[in-house]
């Protein structure tokens, strides 16, 4: 695949729009990717459509990117209220190897597609994780108070409705990430260019985007096993409380057939 058109510099941005991107019928001549669907802008732009929400654009102008944006909106399901962004600035340096200083400007050899796909599929993961990470933080904002009520008082919360909603929130965070991002997994591109595997290698350290998934993977566990505990709780609250009322009733029946025996 040709590089870009040659420029000293690149604005790389991740935009998560949303829970799904159906990117079927974008077929195109100067397709670059299936999976994700990418292809180039004009002779210096190029996207990149990952499924799971998340578009990938470089080298447009912010008039560019709007109306592209624009364009991809009926095609989003589950818009987000608050957008998540991954901003990466790459700088072209063809006498060097592809190099990633820490929190720095990614050095690339060429601005190939090949290049760019992988950057793609970094900063698409970084950001969907950011998003995750909120989800689930605002999960542990709810469960914290709880369990601090629980510790301090013994008083347990009276909603199990609550309860197993936050099991559902986590439930759907593992579920997008294990189904829809697949951290673990390495992009499509290095098949066929397993050269690329070490900027992908230096990507991946430089998001962190192993320790975050399997930093997120734990607490999720922590969430289920939280929500968990607080249900089995108060399901054996109510039972205590149902079978003290059996009892009671039981003891009134008795008193009540012993009063009727006594005074006819």
């Amino acid at each position: 695949m040709p590089a870009l058109t040659h420029r000293e510099s690149l604005t790389v941005r991740a935009l998560l729009l949303g829970d799904r991107l159906d990117t079927g019928g974008l077929e195109r001549s100067d397709m670059i990717s299936t999976t994700p669907f990418a292809f180039r802008i004009d002779d210096h732009g190029f996207a990149a459509l990952f499924r799971y929400g998340v578009v990938v654009l470089a080298g447009l102008s912010p008039v560019e990117e709007d109306d592209f944006l624009r364009k991809l909106e009926p095609r989003v399901s589950g818009r987000l209220g608050r957008l998540e962004d991954e901003v990466a600035q790459v700088r072209l340096d063809s006498e060097k190897d592809d190099h990633i200083p820490p929190g720095g400007t990614i050095s690339l050899r060429e601005f190939s597609s090949e290049r760019l796909l992988v950057i793609a599929d970094a900063l698409a993961k970084s950001v969907a994780l950011a998003q995750h990470e909120r989800q689930v933080s605002a999960v542990f904002d709810v469960i914290d108070p709880l369990a601090r009520d629980l510790a301090r008082d013994g008083r347990l919360p009276r909603r199990r409705k609550a309860i197993i909603q936050l099991i559902g929130e986590s439930l759907l965070v593992d579920h997008r990430m294990a189904g829809r991002v697949a951290v673990e997994d390495k992009p499509d591109i290095l098949w066929d260019r397993p050269d690329l595997e070490r900027l992908y290698a230096r990507l991946e350290d430089e998001y962190e985007l192993k320790e975050r998934g399997s930093t997120l993977a734990r607490k999720i566990e922590v969430v289920r096993d939280t929500a968990h505990a607080l249900t089995d709780l108060i399901d054996t609250q109510r039972s205590l409380r149902l079978e003290a009322a059996i009892v009671l009733l039981i003891v009134y029946e008795v008193l009540f057939a012993i009063a009727t025996k006594i005074f006819g």
